[in-house]
């Protein structure tokens, strides 16, 4: 029998950017936990034949991963990082650097110092453009990729099914740059408790979430500097991965909800049938927290997935 001991370090980027990461070494339900905790503080080698890395989606902090992180540390290590100016990764060092070339190098560099052998890359929403990019820059030691709620690119433009999100943003910047006090007053007044309330009220997820899997996801975000998260909204929203697709050669999972208005299901049946090793899950009537809604069915089909990377690699 194994369990898990997750734990917590910094890396950092060559802007001065540190990158929060946590991740798991798989040890013996006997070990004692304290001491392989102490262990691993200074250990790199992960102990599982693979690692998940978990990318979250812009905005977020590890909320989605709730019923998959233990979970899937069951089968492999884990690691789970904050983007720059999220969580508890530090600002940017450089404002300039929030697109997704410096979202996909952070990526390469937590799967250096965290994953550095065989890894399955696993987004959400924004994250699944972040791996992709990543994949690009460097598939060495890749074994999967899964996919969840997203697509390769352009994401302001799809947004709800229409192009109206690009076509705001730069007038909704500006305006928020000329009086930040005001814009911070407004982005933070909803109480998360409420705008919890609200999202679930609204369709636009499941009515059976619960309210405490979506709370800490709108506390992390009436916390985000409203200017910094508009800004890479922007940046991401304006390029896409749509090129390299039928270039992966790893086995791929794609996960979609017919619900979701926030990506469309149609650009996750465009992936599947541009990536020549995809395999798609289509949950009906999910949204864009299926593996919250469907956190049973999502991980059971995450967990033979990894079966097969590890028994094709």
């Amino acid at each position: 029998m194994t369990a898990s001991v997750w734990r917590e370090r910094f890396v950092p980027r060559a802007d001065g950017t540190r990158l929060y990461v946590r991740d798991t070494l798989c040890v013996s339900d006997t070990t004692d936990h304290d001491r392989a905790r102490e262990e691993a503080e200074t250990s790199t080698v992960p102990t599982a034949a693979l690692t998940s890395v978990l990318c979250d989606g812009i905005a977020c902090d590890g909320f989605i991963w709730r019923y998959l992180a233990d979970e899937l540390a069951e089968k492999t290590n884990v690691v789970h990082w904050n983007y720059r100016g999220h969580g508890r990764s530090s600002a940017p060092g450089n404002p300039a650097n929030i697109g997704m070339d410096a979202l996909a190098g952070d990526l390469s560099a937590v799967r250096e110092q965290a994953a550095p052998q065989r890894a399955v890359l696993m987004g959400h929403s924004l994250g699944c453009q972040v791996v992709l990019e990543s994949y690009r820059q460097r598939n060495e030691g890749v074994a999967g990729l899964v996919l969840i709620c997203g697509s390769p690119g352009r994401v302001t433009h799809t947004f709800k099914g229409s192009d109206a999100l690009a076509r705001a943003l730069p007038g909704v910047i500006e305006r928020v740059e000329r009086h930040p006090m005001l814009a911070r007053a407004v982005w933070a007044n909803v109480p998360p408790s409420v705008a919890t309330r609200i999202a679930l009220a609204s369709g636009e997820v499941d009515a059976g979430v619960r309210p405490e899997d979506l709370l800490p996801y709108m506390e992390h975000v009436a916390s985000l500097d409203l200017a910094l998260f508009l800004r890479m909204l922007a940046a991401v929203g304006e390029v896409t991965a749509e090129d390299m697709l039928g270039a992966i050669d790893v086995p791929t999972l794609i996960v979609a909800g017919t619900l979701d208005s926030f990506t469309p299901p149609e650009r996750a049946e465009r992936m599947a049938a541009t990536i020549p090793r995809a395999e798609l899950m289509m949950v009906e009537g999910g949204t864009h927290v299926v593996p919250l809604e469907r956190r049973d069915a999502v991980r059971e089909r995450i967990v033979a997935f990894l079966e097969k990377c590890t028994a094709s690699n």
